[in-house]
This record gives structure tokens, C-alpha cells and sequence, in this order.
């Protein structure tokens, strides 16, 4: 199990939704009621995202934390399923 790998994961997923919904880093730091340097430093992965933004960001782009942690086996068809209610 590459623990590194899964972490890495989550920080990648929460840029793509991020970008997938055309919103900037200061959007989405907005929402969380943080700054957009320490939202950067969560897509960095330079800082853990504690567990209330988690529930946020689930909230706001309508998945399950599963899918942000990439821990589902149905990623792909949340995925699908969002891009479908983006358009």
C-alpha cells in the first residue's frame, strides 16, 4: 500500500473539481472561510485539509468524501455524473 500515493489522491481530486468548475483558489477559500495561500497549500499537499472543509467541499460540488478521498470504487461514474449536471 503506497500511503504517499493515496494522500496525493485527495489533493489532486480536489484541484480537478476545482478546475472542473472553472473557480479560482480564492473562490473556494471564500466558501471554506480560509485564505486562498492556505487553500493552495492544501492542493499542494503542503498542509492536511482538515475535516470540516472535507464536509464543505463535498457539500459544494455535490460527491461523497469517498470520491475526494479516492476510497469509492464508483470515482469515475461520480465523475460522469457531475459532468453531466455541470452542463
Amino acid at each position: 500500500m503506497n500511503l504517499r500515493g493515496d494522500y496525493m489522491k485527495y489533493v489532486k481530486k480536489i484541484r480537478d473539481l476545482r478546475e472542473d468548475h472553472d473557480k479560482t483558489q480564492a473562490e473556494i477559500a471564500e466558501i471554506l472561510g480560509t485564505s486562498q495561500t492556505m487553500y493552495a497549500r492544501y492542493e499542494r499537499g503542503a498542509n492536511e485539509l482538515p475535516l470540516h472543509h472535507l464536509i464543505t467541499l463535498c457539500q459544494y460540488y455535490d460527491v461523497s468524501a469517498d470520491f475526494i478521498l479516492g476510497l469509492g470504487a464508483n470515482d469515475e461514474e461520480e465523475d460522469t455524473e457531475n459532468e453531466q449536471t455541470k452542463k
